[in-house]
C-alpha cells in the first residue's frame, strides 16, 4: 500500500486519493432537503471528516471499521479541514495492514510493563500485592491489558493505550503520596486497577469502538466485577481494604454527572480522582494539538469536548539563550 498520509498535513485544495478506515457514518440531510453522508475517516495519524453529496445509497452496506479509498478534495468548514468525498470504494480486510490503522503507544510495551511491576513490587500490603500479583500474572488478562485503549476519543486512544494511562496515573500517586503522606499501598493498587474494565469496555481488533458490554454496563461495573471475582478467590482478604479499594475505583470519575457511582470520600480517593482527570485532559491537549501541527505561539482548532480553542505556549526551554544575554538579565 502507498505511503500513509499524515492528516493532520492534508492542506486545502489538495485532491485526495486515499485508502481511509471509516469510523462512523452518518446520513444527514441539507437544506434543500436533500440527503448526504456524514463520514469520520482515520489513520493511525488521525482522523478527518468527510462529506459526499451523491449516490448516497452506495455506501448502504459498508459499516464502521471497513476501509474505503476515498477520491476528493480537501475543504475547509468552519475553520476545520474535510473532504469533500466524489467516489468512495470499499476495500478487502486482506488488502490492508491493520496497524497502518489502529494508532499505538510510542513507547514499548515491554518497558511500560517493566516500570509498572516495579510499583507492583513496591506495595507492602500484602494482600494488596497479591491481589496485583493475581491480575498480572493471568495470562487472558495480560493480553488483553496490554492492547487495550484508554478510551475512544478523549484521551490515549491507541493500541497499549490503558497501559501508558495506567503507567501515568500510577506514577503520579506514588509522588503524591509521599508529598501528602497518604496511604501509598492502596492509592497505588487503585491507581494500577482503576480502569481494568476498560478491557472489556472496547473492542480494538479491526478499530477502536465501545463494545456491547462497554455501552451497556461501563468501565467502572465492569471494573468491580473483575476485582470481586480475584478478592474472593485470596483467602482472607481483609474486608475493609476490599471496600476502600472498591471505593476509589467506584468514584475515581469524581462525580455522578461524569459516571461515577460514589463521590471521593477519602483523601486517596479524591488524589485518584484529580490525578486520573490530570493525565487524561493533558493528554488528550497534547495529542490534539500533535494531530492539528500547532506549533507554538498558534491555536488550535475549536476542540468539541473540552469546548474550547486551545493555544500551545512557547517552552522557556525551546530557546537557549546566549551569554551575553544572561549577562543583561543578571546586569538588570
Amino acid at each position: 500500500m502507498e505511503n500513509m498520509p499524515r492528516i493532520a498535513e492534508l492542506k486545502e485544495g489538495e485532491p485526495v486519493n486515499e485508502v481511509f478506515q471509516l469510523r462512523r457514518k452518518q446520513l444527514s440531510v441539507s437544506k434543500n432537503g436533500n440527503p448526504y453522508l456524514v463520514l469520520r475517516l482515520g489513520n493511525k495519524t488521525g482522523e478527518i471528516e468527510g462529506k459526499m453529496w451523491e449516490d448516497v445509497g452506495s455506501v448502504e452496506d459498508i459499516e464502521n471499521g471497513d476501509f474505503v479509498r476515498i477520491k476528493g478534495m480537501i475543504t475547509t468548514f468552519h475553520g476545520n479541514k474535510e473532504i469533500n468525498i466524489k467516489e468512495l470504494t470499499r476495500i478487502d480486510h486482506d488488502a490492508v495492514d491493520i496497524s497502518e490503522f489502529l494508532p499505538s503507544a510510542e513507547r514499548s510495551i515491554e518497558e511500560m510493563l517493566s516500570e509498572l511491576r516495579n510499583h507492583i513490587n513496591s506495595v507492602g500490603n500484602y494482600y494488596l500485592h497479591t491481589l496485583l500479583l493475581s491480575f498480572f500474572e493471568d495470562e487472558e488478562f495480560m493480553s488483553a491489558f496490554k492492547r487495550s485503549p484508554a478510551a475512544k476519543g478523549m484521551h490515549h486512544v491507541f493500541i497499549g493505550g490503558l497501559l501508558q494511562h495506567t503507567l501515568e496515573v500510577t506514577s503520579l500517586c506514588r509522588d503524591i503520596a509521599e508529598h501528602f503522606d497518604l496511604d501509598r499501598d492502596i492509592l497505588i493498587t487503585a491507581a494500577i486497577l482503576h480502569d481494568i474494565g476498560k478491557i472489556h469496555e472496547f473492542v480494538y481488533d479491526t478499530h477502536i469502538d465501545y463494545s456491547t458490554e462497554g455501552r451497556l454496563i461501563g468501565h467502572i461495573t465492569l471494573g468491580i466485577e473483575e476485582i470481586d471475582r480475584k478478592i474472593n478467590s485470596l483467602p482472607g482478604f481483609p474486608e475493609e481494604k476490599a471496600i476502600l479499594l472498591k471505593h476509589m475505583v467506584l468514584s475515581h470519575h469524581g462525580y455522578y454527572e461524569f459516571g461515577s457511582p460514589r463521590r471521593p470520600k477519602t483523601v486517596e480517593a479524591l488524589v485518584l480522582y484529580y490525578l486520573d482527570d490530570l493525565n487524561a485532559k493533558v493528554s488528550c491537549i497534547k495529542s490534539f494539538m500533535e494531530k492539528e501541527g500547532v506549533k507554538a505561539g498558534g491555536w488550535s482548532s475549536y476542540h468539541k469536548i473540552l469546548e474550547r480553542y486551545l493555544y500551545r505556549t512557547q517552552r522557556t526551554d525551546d530557546r537557549e539563550q546566549t551569554a551575553e544575554e544572561r549577562a543583561e538579565v543578571d546586569d538588570s
